[in-house]
C-alpha cells in the first residue's frame, strides 16, 4: 500500500478510490475504508442532531423571551425545520434517530446549553 491513512487521509482516499476503480481489491485498506464509510453515517446523524438542537434552542428562546421575538428567530426556526425535513427525506434511515431516547437527550441537552448561553436563562428553567 502506498499512502498511509494516518499520514495523509486525503491522499489515502484518492489512492483507495483509484484502486477500487482499477479492480485492485487485494490492495485496499479494508479496515480504514469500513471506518470511513461508518463515519459518513455518523456525520449525517451529527448534522441532524445539530440542526435539531438549533431548532429546539430557538423554540426555547421563543418561549422564554417573547419580548425578543423577531424575524431572525422566525427565519432560523423555519429554515431548520425545512432542512431537517429535507435531510430526513434524502436519508430515510435517519428517522431511526427520532426513536432513540439517547439521541433526543443529547439534542435536548445541546439545545438547552445553547439557549442558556445565548439568553442567560438558567438551565433549571429551560429543562
Amino acid at each position: 500500500m502506498g499512502t498511509d491513512y494516518e499520514t495523509d487521509v486525503v491522499a489515502w482516499a484518492s489512492e483507495q478510490a483509484r484502486l477500487i476503480r482499477a479492480g485492485r481489491f487485494d490492495l485496499l485498506d479494508r479496515e480504514h475504508i469500513a471506518e470511513e464509510i461508518e463515519d459518513v453515517g455518523k456525520s449525517e446523524q451529527r448534522e441532524l442532531a445539530t440542526r435539531m438542537a438549533v431548532l429546539l434552542a430557538h423554540l426555547l428562546k421563543w418561549q422564554h423571551q417573547p419580548e425578543r421575538r423577531g424575524a431572525s428567530w422566525e427565519v432560523t426556526i423555519s429554515s431548520q425545520r425545512q432542512r431537517i425535513v429535507r435531510r430526513l427525506d434524502k436519508t430515510p434511515s435517519l428517522r431511526g434517530c427520532l426513536n432513540d431516547p439517547d439521541w433526543w437527550a443529547d439534542a435536548w441537552g445541546d439545545a438547552c446549553d445553547l439557549a442558556s448561553a445565548e439568553t442567560g436563562i438558567g438551565m433549571d428553567k429551560l429543562r
